[in-house]
């Protein structure tokens, strides 16, 4: 016997700390005053009757009970994860354990006023629904009824008499969305603060102001072309300057000795970990992701994935149908709606996430077995403030073609050299879009994703910084495909600038508020991070033109610019691109590619592709600011592990 239901109320963002091994058949609610007094069966006696029934074998049982204990996990999670046993007779066995109603939430559906009382994201966070009234009761349906003792006192101060009923997990969740996917679908669009989001954009007349400031630059080109040419010249330089001394800080600053790492910490109790992969129309890919995904070596009880696919994406839909997925691995269809976008189906599936860490991979990631352990391990080595990891990005088709040897050249560069620099300085990162792990407290304190930025990473990682938090780069590898052709490559890269531009604006609607929350350092790393590489990409061609000089060409800027002004600035670009040979060399040295520093110096002629992919993106600022150019995967997937 147990005195029961002590906990507080959980509040509409309520998280469990651990599960309970009691659980409960509540009988009908007492009189006012009196205590309430619960007989509740243990998880090992359910164990006990399923052995006693023949559904599962004892060696499973003595595994499945260690397992529970050791990461103080779900008995029914378990079990299911480990094949133990299919889900049916489980449920069924676990009615007749709890003697509780088994009951299918698809079937009769729930009421969505009783959802409404709660709230659908607390329903599907904790796995139960409020079903149907029973008289003066309401019937909880529940997964886990271990559990609903902690629950009760509270559900009973909202509805009154409650009766647990059981359902599975799956039919539950189907059940909660299927009732409240409207809600579900407005609130994975909303959740950011509306001063941190750019789904105002058109309605508080940005995008008007920078048609105004385009036409302005067409207007000074037709009144006076030199003095144009002349201004974009010295900002060109000037960024260009500011953007090469960050990287030359960054290298610096990646060079010094570390001290050597504590040997990985001693965890009693291994964290749940969710694992968000957003799929839409890879139809080629499921199959090959399902293999990647079943190399992580983290235990199959504590992993938590889930496939996130558009309501209306048959082409993705039909073939995870076609895969015999594992019990860890769900799929979360997200209700059709106008907004299409990866951040939006990521704050969708948020709440279905089981794990107090979140994690994030594209659908062609190839991710190291062990990344989940070093992901736990560091989380569990540094202090609350550091919310977010962010791991090393390579390419699993480097030698592809010319295209792929940049693409892995600039990664290279970027992930093992730059960042790792950016982390020492102390500046805020703009993170990728995967192999990225956060507490989930902080994260939706934060308001997940903007549903409505097409780089929603980069934003993210400027939202962590503001708000006091710390992202740290983490050794750890996931291989995934280089996207190695050109029309794909500058619509890839025309989607990741214009959600800088979108980012920049955002952020600097209040320029005061952000260096306050940010500090003068970190400010200062925003603007050269940000519009600083955005101005590199849009003036590119003024700088190709001076290297017009030491090819004997007349620059037409000769005659405005004193010699020693011209020759400073040559000399300016001329570091530049000794500079970025060596951070690439260095950076392309830390992988494990046997790829012939030859290639480096093509990077000059990589570039420009980044200049017309930057043009698009301005365009579409105006025209079609949340449009998401979709990247195709699976194109190149050869040598990818099999």
């Amino acid at each position: 016997m147990i005195a029961a239901l002590p906990l507080r109320a959980p509040s509409h963002t309520h998280q469990p700390e651990s599960h309970n091994n009691a659980s409960v058949k509540l009988k009908p609610a007492p009189e006012k005053g009196r205590q309430i007094t619960i007989t509740a069966p243990s998880v090992r006696s359910l164990g006990v009757t399923l052995l006693r029934e023949g559904l599962i074998s004892p060696d499973a049982l003595l595994m499945a009970l260690s397992l529970q204990k050791r990461h103080s996990g779900r008995l029914c999670d378990i079990l299911l994860s480990r094949h133990f046993i299919e889900e049916k007779p489980l449920y069924e066995a676990q009615a007749r354990h709890w003697n509780v109603r088994l009951i299918d939430p698809l079937r009769q559906t729930p009421d969505p006023r009783l959802i409404d009382m709660i709230g659908a994201a607390t329903c599907l966070r904790e796995g139960f629904v409020p079903w149907q009234h029973a008289g003066q009761a309401v019937v909880i349906a529940t997964a886990y009824p271990e559990e609903f003792a902690r629950h009760y006192k509270w559900l009973r101060s909202v509805y009154g008499p409650v009766i647990m009923a059981l359902a599975p997990a799956s039919k539950i969740h189907q059940a909660v969305m299927k009732a409240r996917a409207g809600v579900l679908n407005e609130a994975a669009e909303n959740r950011v603060s509306t001063a941190e989001s750019c789904r105002n954009w058109g309605s508080e007349g940005l995008a008007i102001k920078v048609a105004l400031f385009f036409a302005t630059i067409m207007f000074g080109l037709w009144l006076s072309p030199t003095f144009m040419a002349l201004a974009f010249t010295a900002w060109a330089s000037l960024t260009l300057a500011l953007s090469t001394g960050l990287r030359l800080g960054a290298v610096f600053a990646a060079l010094k000795s570390t001290p050597p790492s504590p040997p990985p910490p001693i965890i009693a109790r291994l964290p749940t970990v969710s694992i968000m992969v957003a799929l839409f129309e890879e139809g080629n890919i499921a199959s090959r992701l399902v293999r990647r995904l079943d190399r992580l070596d983290y235990p199959r009880d504590l992993l938590d994935i889930l496939l996130v696919v558009e309501e209306k994406d048959n082409l993705t839909r039909d073939a995870l149908q076609s895969v015999d997925l594992p019990p860890w691995i769900r799929v979360v269809v997200v209700p059709d709606g106008p907004l299409k976008t990866k951040p939006r189906a990521l704050n969708f599936a948020l709440d279905l996430c089981r794990g107090s860490i979140i994690g994030v991979y594209d659908a062609e990631d190839a991710p190291e077995p062990s990344q989940i352990h070093k992901v736990v391990e560091r989380f569990y080595q540094r202090e609350g403030d550091v919310a977010c990891l962010q791991g090393v990005l390579d390419f699993y088709n480097p030698q592809t073609n010319w295209l792929s040897r940049c693409f892995t050249m600039e990664y290279a560069a970027w992930f093992r050299i730059i960042l790792p620099g950016l982390q020492r300085l102390g500046l805020a990162i703009p993170l990728g879009g995967t192999t990225l792990f956060f507490r989930r407290d902080a994260l939706e304190e934060l308001g997940g994703w903007d549903a409505h930025n097409v780089t929603e990473d980069a934003d993210l990682g400027m939202r962590l910084a503001r708000h006091g938090y710390r992202t740290e780069i983490l050794d750890t590898v996931t291989e995934e495909e280089a996207n190695c052709r050109a029309i794909p490559w500058v619509k890839q890269r025309s989607r990741w600038l214009k959600g800088y531009m979108m980012t920049w604006a955002v952020h600097m609607r209040s320029p005061r508020l952000l260096w306050k929350q940010l500090g003068a350092r970190k400010f200062i790393g925003f603007q050269i991070l940000f519009l600083c590489t955005l101005s590199q990409f849009l003036l590119a061609p003024v700088l190709w033109s001076f290297w017009l000089v030491p090819l004997g060409v007349p620059h037409p800027l000769a005659a405005a610019l004193p010699p020693v002004v011209m020759l400073g600035l040559v000399g300016l670009y001329l570091l530049t691109e000794v500079i970025n040979l060596t951070v690439n060399i260095m950076g392309l040295s830390k992988t494990k590619h046997k790829m012939s520093l030859l290639w480096v110096p093509t990077l000059h002629f990589y570039f420009p592709l980044g200049a017309l992919a930057s043009y698009k993106a301005a365009w579409e600022m105006v025209t079609k600011p949340f449009y998401w150019d979709k990247t195709s995967h699976g194109h190149f997937d050869q040598s990818a592990p099999e």
